[in-house]
């Protein structure tokens, strides 16, 4: 694939990864892959080449999403990131190989890992963003999306609630660990961390400068 017009960018929860993409799109005519954008082909994965992806389509009971060991959500979700980057690839040379693609710039809000990144691009195309991970931890269910806040609310369900927000806490926490912030400050890559005074447009600016777009 000639990913020269391509830009990715990882990083932690509630660092605005999203935000950016969409705003960049927004602004330079461009195509938007934003997050969870594998899901589109959920539909018709094999459950034994992705069992991690499958898991929750294929779920009876969403509690038994949140009732998991911190342990066993981890293992989930790292499967899980290995697995999206497969999809991820195969559905980015569908858009590139699109007519109505030529010539534009596409944003990825990715879970491609940053050994395969470095593999495939350069620093010039890859943004990581990153917020306090007690920020991420404590706000984690402050944003409206739908996801969230269905989690939230099988959280309430449970015989006991409180129980089940603190196993959750636990969950990001680990999530969130040293480990994981160490490996995206490692990563070679340029950083924008989240900065509340800075307006969505001076991020994008940020952006542009590290893209050079």
């Amino acid at each position: 694939m000639d990913l020269s017009k391509v830009y990715f960018v990882i990083g932690t929860s509630y660092a605005g990864k999203s935000t950016i993409v969409k705003n960049l799109a927004k602004k330079h005519n461009g195509i938007a892959l934003e997050e969870n954008y594998q899901d589109e082909k959920l539909p018709e994965l094999d459950a034994r080449e992705f069992p991690n992806l499958c898991y929750t389509r294929d779920l009876q009971d969403w509690h038994e999403f949140i009732r998991r060991t911190p342990e066993e959500y981890v293992r989930w979700v790292n499967g899980a990131k290995k697995e999206c980057e497969t999809v991820e690839l195969s559905i980015l040379s569908e858009v590139l190989s699109r007519e109505e693609s030529k010539g534009k710039l596409i944003f990825v809000d990715t879970n491609i890992s940053i050994p395969t990144l470095h593999r495939i691009s350069d620093e010039k195309h890859v943004l990581v963003m990153m917020s306090d991970p007690e920020i991420a931890i404590s706000r984690f269910f402050d944003r409206p999306d739908p996801e969230k806040q269905f989690l939230y609310q099988l959280m309430l369900e449970e015989p006991d609630p409180q129980a089940a927000l603190d196993n959750y806490r636990e969950i990001l926490v680990k999530l969130h660990s040293k480990e994981s912030y160490d490996e995206l400050k490692e990563s070679g890559f340029p950083i924008i961390y989240r900065d509340e005074k800075r307006t969505q447009e001076e991020t994008v600016e940020l952006a542009e400068k590290i893209f050079g777009i």
